[in-house]
């Protein structure tokens, strides 16, 4: 560990295979406290590199434990948040619309570390056993087409950097491999990012993992979500090519959301705005899961455009699969 630390606090960049190796390290319990302080402190002054986080990620997804999909080709919602808007759970909720639409989600998620509610606080709050046993994440997953991946289950080793991280109270590597890092192998991915110049970087990334398609999206509000405020910067990865681009939401809703009218609370408040959502509640918060909720459609190739995908969006909430899917979630959680 100590010629890893050496080279990084000497400024030089380190490969994909030495980052993973790195990584490996720690998430075998061989670095002490003070080394991965140290290494993720001097890496994070260095500016970490498309290969590096693209290590450090394939070394967290082999020490996971591994979900098998049974062949489907599942898709992920999951962002590094730390926009602090206090939004409701956006990419949570759009989840539920789009495995209503047909996609086989994988969501990864956690409980609250920058917000006041996580995607895991949300669902316990509306009766989803989070803590469910990895063959029953996979039996959710071929029966209703959704599985609740939870984090602090499902990654063991990273008990070995929770000291460390925790002391620090700085923004590290950790804070972007939680998207990058789903026990499930989603080759699918909507990832929200908390800084713009994120979104080609983590497009670079999902690439060298092998992601077949990707959303990677930051909104001009600094959400950490396709945005219906204002527009958003989205980086696409398609057939192996990335493309950057200004999104705009007036294409697809009538007219921009007020802010105000997205902000969430504690999970309880929450979990009744997700109810309300998928109940077929309309105004701003709609639109915003359905703009999200397409991305993950044509993500998962059930539409071609966001036009069509929108469409369907729609219908999966107002024809209830959306709920449920929920609801089937929340009883073979608890069975």
């Amino acid at each position: 560990m100590k010629e890893y630390i050496k080279k990084i606090v000497e400024g030089q960049d380190m490969n994909q295979e030495e980052m993973s190796g790195s990584f490996d390290l720690i998430m075998a319990g061989k670095a002490t406290a003070a080394q991965i302080a140290g290494f993720i402190v001097a890496l994070r002054m260095k500016g970490e590199t498309v290969e590096e986080i693209a290590g450090a990620a394939s070394s967290m997804r082999r020490h996971a434990v591994f979900i098998d999909t049974s062949g489907l080709a599942v898709v992920d919602t999951c962002g590094t948040g730390g926009d602090s808007l206090k939004t409701f759970n956006i990419s949570t909720t759009a989840a539920f619309v789009a495995a209503g639409a047909g996609v086989p989600i994988a969501k990864h998620g956690n409980r609250a570390i920058s917000s006041a509610c996580g995607s895991a606080d949300v669902l316990a709050a509306l009766g989803v056993n989070i803590e469910a046993a990895p063959e029953v994440v996979e039996e959710c997953l071929s029966r209703i087409g959704f599985g609740f991946l939870y984090a602090p289950k499902l990654h063991p080793a990273m008990k070995h950097a929770g000291v460390p991280r925790r002391e620090l109270g700085v923004r590290t590597i950790f804070n972007m491999l939680g998207p990058l890092t789903n026990p499930a192998g989603a080759k699918g991915q909507i990832l929200g990012v908390f800084s713009p110049e994120l979104t080609e970087t983590f497009a670079s990334v999902l690439k060298l993992l092998g992601s077949k398609r990707a959303f990677v999206v930051h909104g001009q509000d600094g959400m950490d979500e396709i945005t219906s405020t204002t527009t958003s910067r989205i980086s696409e990865l398609r057939e192996g090519v990335i493309r950057t681009y200004e999104f705009d939401p007036l294409k697809y809703i009538d007219q921009y959301s007020d802010p105000q009218a997205l902000q969430g609370g504690d999970p309880s408040v929450n979990a009744e705005i997700v109810k309300r959502v998928l109940s077929g509640d309309g105004g701003s918060c709609r639109d915003i899961v359905c703009l999200n909720a397409a991305a993950a459609i044509v993500t998962g190739g059930k539409a071609d455009s966001i036009s069509d995908a929108m469409g369907l969006a729609e219908e999966s909430i107002d024809d209830g699969r959306a709920m449920a899917v929920l609801n089937g979630l929340i009883e073979y959680t608890n069975e």
